[in-house]
Formats: structure tokens, sequence, C-alpha cells
């Protein structure tokens, strides 16, 4: 039996909801981490204080995510907004979630 491992693509901002990162991995709780604690001081995440999860999508293939990855990264900061407000209309921060 084959184990199922999930890769997730997801979006970050700061505290202001003015800067939005995109990005994917393939253990969520553990970047999301990496983002809070600004493992990297030269990252843009640390630079822009983007660690509040606001948006994520799960995948069963890498290439799917990485796919998806480059489609909201290519869209307008409109859309952006737009497809957090479909899951996360209140911009809370959901890596509270991810600890339940």
């Amino acid at each position: 039996m084959k184990d199922e491992r999930y890769y997730y693509v997801y979006i970050n901002t700061n505290r202001w909801n003015s800067v939005l990162y995109t990005g994917v991995t393939n253990n969520l709780l553990n970047r999301n981490y990496y983002h809070k604690t600004k493992e990297n001081k030269q990252s843009f995440t640390a630079k822009y204080k983007t660690d509040k999860l606001v948006y994520y999508e799960a995948f069963n293939d890498i290439n799917d995510a990485i796919s998806r990855e480059k489609q909201i990264k290519a869209g307008s900061r409109k859309k952006k907004i737009d497809l957090i407000k479909t899951i996360n209309p209140k911009w809370r921060d959901l890596s509270e979630d991810l600890c339940s």
C-alpha cells in the first residue's frame, strides 16, 4: 500500500494584508513554522513579514501543485485576493487550523 502524500499551494500575507506570497510545499505545517520563525533572514517572507497563512490547496501530485502555483503567481493581485476570499473572507490566519 502506497502512503498518501500531499503537496500544498499556499498564500501567505503580512499582518496588514498588503504583501502576498505564493509557495508550494509537501509539508505545510513545517513550512508555516519556517515562515513564522523567519529561519532565513534574507528570504522574501522574512523581509516582508509574510507569515500569516490565508489560503491553501492540497494536491496528490507534485506536478499539479507546481502547475497551480504558477497559475496563481501569474494572476493579478485582484485574482489572488478573490481566491483568498473564496475560503477565507476575513483573512484570518489559517495556520491555527493546522495544529488542530
